[in-house]
């Protein structure tokens, strides 16, 4: 799995997706955003990257309108209670500051 994610179970767009700022990509608001999440080892532009469209309705964060890489198969859309998920970004970034 390190090959995957790299050292300590982190890919190489953790930062981008948790910056120190605790403000990253992956903090839901009404204004959804599209994040990338990876890309294959040909680079996305090649063969198109792993994203995902972060948007929170109400009580709800949901993940949608996946792209994904050429001949990889598309995430279902994924909904997450607000509160549990954006607890979870904070512990994550706090663990990553350790």
């Amino acid at each position: 799995m390190s090959e995957v994610v790299g050292e300590g179970g982190r890919g190489p767009f953790a930062e981008e997706a948790l910056p120190a700022d605790g403000h990253g990509p992956l903090w839901a608001t009404g204004e959804g955003r599209r994040v990338v999440l990876g890309e294959p080892e040909c680079t996305g532009g090649c063969c198109g990257y792993l994203s995902v469209f972060v948007q929170r309705h109400g009580g709800i964060v949901e993940w949608s309108e996946w792209q994904v890489p050429v001949d990889k198969v598309r995430p279902p859309t994924f909904h997450f209670d607000a509160d549990q998920y954006h607890a979870e970004l904070i512990r994550a970034l706090t663990d990553r500051r350790r």
